[in-house]
C-alpha cells in the first residue's frame, strides 16, 4: 500500500497530508510511533489532529497522559499550515471523558478565527477536525457527531472557513452547505467532508471503508477525488466538483 500511495501522491503533486484523527487504535507509544513514520516517510509537510482512539485506552493514563504521546511525535494538538495557496488549522474536538463523542469550546472556536484570519490573500482556508458534521449512510447512530454542529459549522464559515475536515465514522462523505441549509442570497460556499478510514478496516466491521480523498484548489472551483484500495492500487471512484466564493457553478433555466 506504501508504495501505491508514493505513487499516488507524485501523480497529484500534493502540497499538504492531512490526517484527521484516530492515528492509533489504543494510543499507545509503539503505535503512536508507526504512524508518525508511515505518514512522514512521503516527504511532504503532515497537519494531523488527535482522534477518540488517539488517547490512552485505560485509565488514569487517559486522564493522566491523555495527549502525551500524541503530543510527542507531533508537537503541538492545534497545527497550522501555511503558505501563498492554501492556509489549514487543525482543531482538537477529542475529549478524555467522551469515548465517541466530541465536541469545540467557545475558545477553540474564537481562536480558530484569529487563525483563519491569519491566511494569506487568496488562499483557500481548511479547518480540520476529527468529529464529523455530516453522516454516511451506513454508520451506526453511536458514532457521535460534534456537539452542537450547527453551531460549529456556523462559527467556522463566518470565520472565513471554506472546507471542513473531518473522520471518525470510515466512510467517505461530501457536501456543500446549501445541500442541507436554506440560505438566500450571495452567500459564500464551504464544502463539508469526511475522510475514509486510510487503515484496514477491522475485523466483522460493516460499513467502513478504506480510501482518501485529494482536494484540488483551483480559481473558481474544489475538486474532491475519492478513492479506494482495490486490487493492490488505488482506485479513483468518484469526482465532485464544488464552487469557490460566492455563487453555484452554473445556473440552468
Amino acid at each position: 500500500m506504501e508504495a501505491a500511495l508514493h505513487s499516488l501522491l507524485d501523480r497529484v503533486d500534493a502540497e499538504l497530508i492531512v490526517a484527521s484523527g484516530d492515528l492509533t487504535h489504543r494510543g499507545r507509544r509503539d503505535q503512536h510511533e508507526r504512524a508518525h513514520r508511515f505518514l512522514t516517510s512521503f516527504g511532504l509537510p503532515v497537519l494531523t489532529v488527535p482522534g477518540n482512539h488517539d488517547m490512552p485506552y485505560s485509565f488514569p493514563a487517559r486522564l493522566t497522559q491523555t495527549y502525551t504521546e500524541f503530543e510527542r511525535q507531533w508537537g503541538e494538538l492545534e497545527q497550522t499550515h501555511a503558505s501563498p495557496a492554501l492556509h489549514v488549522i487543525g482543531l482538537n474536538s477529542s475529549r478524555r471523558f467522551r469515548q465517541q463523542g466530541g465536541a469545540l469550546h467557545t475558545e477553540q472556536l474564537e481562536n480558530a478565527a484569529r487563525r483563519l484570519q491569519e491566511a494569506q490573500d487568496g488562499a483557500y482556508r481548511v479547518v480540520v477536525l476529527h468529529h464529523h458534521m455530516v453522516g454516511a449512510p451506513w454508520r451506526a447512530a453511536r458514532k457521535h457527531p460534534v456537539s452542537h454542529r450547527n453551531h460549529v459549522l456556523r462559527a467556522l464559515v463566518e470565520a472565513g472557513s471554506d472546507l471542513i475536515l473531518a473522520g471518525h465514522i470510515h466512510q467517505a462523505a461530501l457536501s456543500e452547505r446549501h445541500e442541507f441549509e436554506v440560505i438566500e442570497g450571495d452567500v459564500r460556499a464551504a464544502v463539508v467532508s469526511i475522510a475514509p478510514g486510510l487503515g484496514q478496516p477491522r475485523p466483522r466491521r460493516l460499513g467502513e471503508a478504506r480510501g482518501l480523498h485529494v482536494y484540488e484548489v483551483g480559481e473558481r472551483t474544489l475538486t474532491a477525488d475519492t478513492y479506494i484500495w482495490r486490487g493492490g492500487d488505488w482506485g479513483h471512484t468518484a469526482r465532485r466538483v464544488f464552487p469557490r466564493g460566492l455563487g453555484p457553478l452554473a445556473i440552468t433555466s
